[in-house]
């Protein structure tokens, strides 16, 4: 493990902690120590991160790919190291002497991590970069962190108002990363008129983890049979990440319509901007595509033992991210028993044409940019104007942050 960074002689910025696990951690927070470190030259870094975060001057105390642990088996043989790196984290970052803490998401670790600092250093401002989703399950959790938390940086513009509601932290939001992707995700004049021309491109995405492909794979397949049978011929496109594609192209072999597969960042940005409607598993990918304004069907399943915890915890009318932005259920959303071939295929027939269905869905979507505020701040910019508020107020003063 890396020796703490410790104050370099003469250097006067404020030295700043972040603590980041995992790769979408490590984006957000590379970008929040970029625009840091525009607004405080001097600033200083301390903590655990990825290249991201490396590329603005962070030594990880570790490397944090030890930490990508997949399923309750696996981490509960690796739980005594993982409680130790917890410790090791905690105990560098107060060693170091930092004058604020920035924890980014992966609440099972990085609050872990937070609660042992504060109660080393329990003058130490504490920011949390991406809210636990208190809206959804297990809402407790607001109150609790109140206890480690002086402010929450939140990606959902309905999260602030879930935070005063269950008495959370003081909470605002900043913007979701996907705001600074739109003009990637929005077609241009040409890819437009692709959009409205036939055979229509429909995004065919049963998610990229390995369950979500075992379990929705089938069903995707068959539904996009079942549509071509009610709509004639669509022009299916698949985008996965690389690491996955061979997986995939496994996957959909069997499939009664074989779609075109793309693996390139590029080449899935691409077929965003000029499909006419997707099929998606739920999750980020629907605010994607509602960013990109595409209309879209939504199925889940999952085992009959995560179902029953789901009803009895889950606490929202929709499991559809793009829904919850928009405070509507626009996108079809069906799941468990419901997501059928015939009820998908159903579902999508109305979203191919000029319908009533489509215009709702190209509406509601309009109402993002407002929603969201694209086109306004970039979301780290806001962050790293509020992460400086906070740390400039000190801890009694980071209610007063807005």
């Amino acid at each position: 493990m890396s020796t703490p960074a410790s104050p370099s002689a003469g250097a006067s910025g404020p030295l700043v902690a972040v603590v980041a696990t995992e790769a979408s951690g490590d984006r957000l927070g590379g970008a929040l120590l970029q625009a840091l470190r525009a607004r405080r030259p001097g600033l200083r870094v301390v903590g655990l991160g990825g290249p991201d975060m490396a590329a603005q001057g962070l030594t990880s105390l570790f490397p944090t790919d030890e930490l990508a642990i997949i399923g309750l088996t696996a981490i509960l043989a690796r739980l005594p190291s993982l409680l130790r790196r917890i410790r090791e984290t905690a105990d560098a970052i107060v060693a170091a002497q930092p004058d604020i803490l920035v924890i980014i998401d992966s609440p099972e670790f990085t609050h872990r991590v937070a609660r042992r600092v504060r109660a080393a250093r329990p003058d130490l401002p504490i920011v949390d970069y991406v809210s636990p989703s208190v809206w959804a399950w297990r809402p407790g959790r607001a109150r609790a962190m109140r206890a480690y938390v002086d402010h929450v940086l939140a990606l959902l513009p309905f999260e602030p108002e879930a935070h005063r509601r269950l008495g959370g932290p003081d909470c605002t939001y900043v913007g979701h990363p996907l705001a600074e992707e739109a003009p990637r995700l929005r077609p241009s004049a040409a890819e437009a008129v692709r959009r409205a021309s036939d055979p229509p491109r429909l995004l065919v995405l049963p998610g990229s983890r390995r369950g979500e492909l075992a379990r929705l794979g089938a069903l995707f397949g068959d539904t996009l049979a079942a549509l071509v049978g009610r709509c004639g011929a669509v022009d299916a496109m698949l985008p996965t990440p690389p690491h996955l594609e061979a997986r995939v192209r496994d996957a959909v072999s069997s499939w009664p319509v074989t779609p075109r597969i793309v693996a390139s960042a590029e080449e899935k940005w691409a077929a965003f901007r000029s499909a006419r409607a997707a099929l998606a598993a739920s999750g980020t990918v629907t605010l994607e595509l509602a960013v990109a304004g595409v209309p879209t069907v939504v199925a889940y399943k999952v085992p009959l033992i995560e179902e029953l915890i789901g009803r009895a915890l889950i606490q929202v009318p929709t499991i559809v991210l793009a829904n919850l932005v928009l405070g509507d259920k626009v996108m079809p959303e069906l799941i468990q028993r419901d997501a059928t071939p015939e009820a998908l295929a159903g579902a999508l027939a109305p979203l191919m044409a000029d319908t009533p269905e489509r215009r709702r869905q190209v509406a509601a979507f309009a109402r993002l940019d407002g929603v969201m505020g694209i086109g306004s701040a970039r979301p780290s910019e806001r962050a790293a104007d509020v992460v400086l508020a906070v740390l400039d107020h000190g801890r009694r003063g980071a209610a007063s942050v807005a």
